[in-house]
């Protein structure tokens, strides 16, 4: 049974840093594609950073250069540190797994960035 659980979540202002980790079990993270994603209240989930099982990464435009997604291989841990949030990063941040096909979601933690 795959289960992913994020954390790091929190309220923070305007210019400060987060990092939220996602711990895996019941899948391997170095051999699987897994992403951030975000869902602000009103709109629908968007893709913040992905990175693949060749450690090749890609993020959406709104977050380049201010975003970086990283792994632990040996804690079986995805990262998403934020430098310089802005109000508008406010939302739900997932971690996702895919492995053979199929889309495994973790339940979310809660990023609140204060202008």
């Amino acid at each position: 049974q795959v289960q992913l659980v994020e954390s790091g979540g929190g309220l923070v202002q305007a210019g400060g840093s987060l990092r939220l980790s996602c711990v895996a079990s019941g899948i391997v993270i170095s051999l699987n594609h897994m992403g951030w994603y975000r869902q602000a209240p009103g709109k629908q989930r968007e893709l913040v950073a992905s990175l693949t099982s060749l450690g090749s990464t890609n993020y959406a435009d709104s977050v380049k250069g201010r975003v970086t997604i990283s792994r632990d291989n040996a804690k079986n841990t995805v990262y998403l540190q934020m430098n310089s949030l802005k109000p508008e990063d406010t939302a739900v941040y997932y971690c996702k797994g895919r492995s053979r096909g199929m889309d495994y979601w973790g339940k979310g933690t809660l990023v609140t960035v204060s202008s």
